[in-house]
């Protein structure tokens, strides 16, 4: 009777042998796993991944910790100067989280490389880039997972947004020091105060109504054109087709825009503008009736293509917007 007691321990052993020993493979493997991606991350905050790497690290179980991927084209030969944007704004978030003192191993950012990594490309049926995919610590990734790139914009901060929301962790971006506007407000002010040196007490240049007048218009014309949103947003000058290689200049949702369209819709409020300031100079000026006609038509001409162009592009947008002017 006495036996008993040992026969069961043992046959409980022999049972629970294997799942205990299948257990602490799967903890060795995760250890590994952890170890080697915080490794890389210490001497670079964005890790480089192959398809090996990316299948053992991300795709393969187990796993305890989210991967942020960028899936990009950087090479020269590939020409996507929204890959180099994107990624510059990559690497101010992962900077941001690497040297953080909230730096933990539940969230690690890498980048796949389509001339290292076109397996992976294909594996994930990935046909353009940029593309951001976060890899939850448990499950696939859902809808919500990849980043909507062309509603949102690549800044750091938006990016940084889309990965709290996704994963609970809180970046707080911190950018490099940005000289360029101090610089620029300096020599704002030496032209000034050069000005004001040379012209002595004779100030009236700062009356000149023309003058305010050229600087009030183009403060608006840029701000109508969108500048503020690129200012905020951070979205692609534009975006190449890497099937076609066909370049949109403009973007095909209301809900965004690229910054190649702004200058565009600047240029045509510029020529709108330009119209009215002749039709407006022809009624009132005192020329000879010839230059005013010239000044007239000239006037009519620009209204007429640049606003058609305007509605050709909010026809674009807006689609099924059932008004135009003359042009398509």
């Amino acid at each position: 009777m006495a036996a008993l007691p040992v026969l069961a321990l043992l046959l409980l052993a022999a049972w629970g042998g294997p799942g205990a020993a299948g257990q602490k493979r799967k903890e060795m493997v995760l250890s590994e796993k952890v170890n080697q991606l915080m490794e890389w991350a210490s001497k670079r905050s964005v890790i480089r991944m192959n398809g090996d790497k990316f299948r053992r690290l991300v795709k393969a179980p187990p796993r305890n910790y989210s991967v942020i991927v960028m899936f990009t084209a950087l090479q020269p030969h590939r020409q996507c100067v929204v890959c180099k944007q994107a990624d510059e704004e990559y690497q101010i978030l992962a900077n941001s989280w690497r040297y953080s003192s909230a730096f933990t191993n539940k969230i690690f950012f890498a980048m796949v490389d389509f001339d290292e990594g076109s397996d992976v490309f294909q594996m994930l049926n990935m046909n353009s880039a940029p593309t951001f995919i976060n890899f939850p610590a448990k499950g696939k990734p859902k809808r919500g997972d990849t980043y909507e790139l062309q509603v949102r914009g690549f800044a750091a901060e938006q990016l940084a947004r889309w990965v709290a929301d996704r994963t609970d962790v809180n970046i707080r971006v911190i950018r490099p020091p940005n000289y360029a506007g101090p610089l620029m407000l300096g020599l704002l002010l030496a032209v000034i105060g050069g000005l004001v040196y040379l012209r002595g007490s004779n100030l009236d240049f700062l009356y000149n109504k023309t003058g305010w007048a050229l600087a009030a218009l183009c403060f608006v014309l840029a701000m109508t054109s969108g500048q503020m949103w690129n200012h905020i947003r951070g979205p692609p000058y534009a975006h190449k087709n890497p099937h076609t290689g066909q370049v949109n200049y403009i973007h095909g949702s209301s809900q965004a825009q690229f910054v190649a369209e702004t200058h565009i819709v600047l240029l045509f409020n510029g020529g709108v503008t330009l119209g009215m300031v002749l039709l407006h100079e022809a009624a009132t000026s005192d020329m000879d009736v010839g230059k005013r006609k010239i000044m007239c038509i000239a006037g009519i001409g620009l209204v007429v293509v640049f606003f058609s162009w305007l509605l050709s592009v909010f026809r674009s947008k807006y689609h099924g917007y059932p008004y135009r002017y003359v042009l398509i």
